[in-house]
């Protein structure tokens, strides 16, 4: 019943799909997909587990929209895959990383992603983020636990030509974000209007 349940959660993280620029600011805020989310605890990680990198610098994050990982501290990590691999990737992990001491735990129920993207996603993000996105500050490939407003979040920054990030916070929390998102995106868009 309650993995029926997360499915149901993973699926809709916010309940339904809000218009993705209502401010017509360029900037899309969009739910994101169906997505399993893992947090992973291990010292010592060595170089990869179930094709995933565990070498890679504090505060990266590495992969593809399908399967990434985000290295937050020495020995954390949040990995983000397709829905299809929920039940295999720890398992997968877990057998990798054999008698080596750590710790995978589902939090797919707990965190939700949300997308931002365009030309002045920076802008948005940091009408409640303290951080310096810019290029050289925050490039391509950044990942870090932050603020946004009064709730924690990951910052995830993707490749890609136009910028595009990703919130990641907690479910309780996602329509306070959500909704300061929209809201600071009608700030940028009556900006860049005049």
């Amino acid at each position: 019943m309650l993995e029926a349940l997360y499915r149901t959660a993973r699926a809709l993280p916010l309940g339904r799909a809000p218009a993705s620029d209502p401010a017509r600011s360029g900037v899309q805020i969009t739910p994101a997909g169906a997505e399993a989310r893992f947090a992973l605890r291990i010292r010592d990680a060595g170089a990869s587990a179930a094709g995933l990198p565990l070498d890679g610098p504090v505060n990266s994050v590495r992969g593809d929209d399908r399967r990434w990982i985000a290295r937050l501290g020495p020995d954390e990590w949040l990995i983000g895959s397709d829905e299809a691999e929920a039940d295999q990737l720890p398992a997968a992990i877990a057998a990798d990383l054999g008698e080596r001491a750590h710790a995978i735990v589902d939090v797919s129920h707990r965190n939700v992603g949300i997308d931002v993207s365009g030309p002045l996603a920076a802008a948005v993000l940091n009408a409640g983020c303290p951080l310096d996105l810019g290029d050289a500050a925050f490039p391509a490939g950044s990942a870090t636990r932050t603020l946004f407003g009064k709730a924690e979040i990951v910052l995830i920054r993707h490749d890609g030509a136009t910028p595009r990030y990703r919130v990641d916070c907690w479910r309780s929390f996602a329509t306070y974000v959500h909704g300061l998102l929209a809201e600071a995106s009608l700030g940028v868009g009556e900006t860049a209007r005049r």
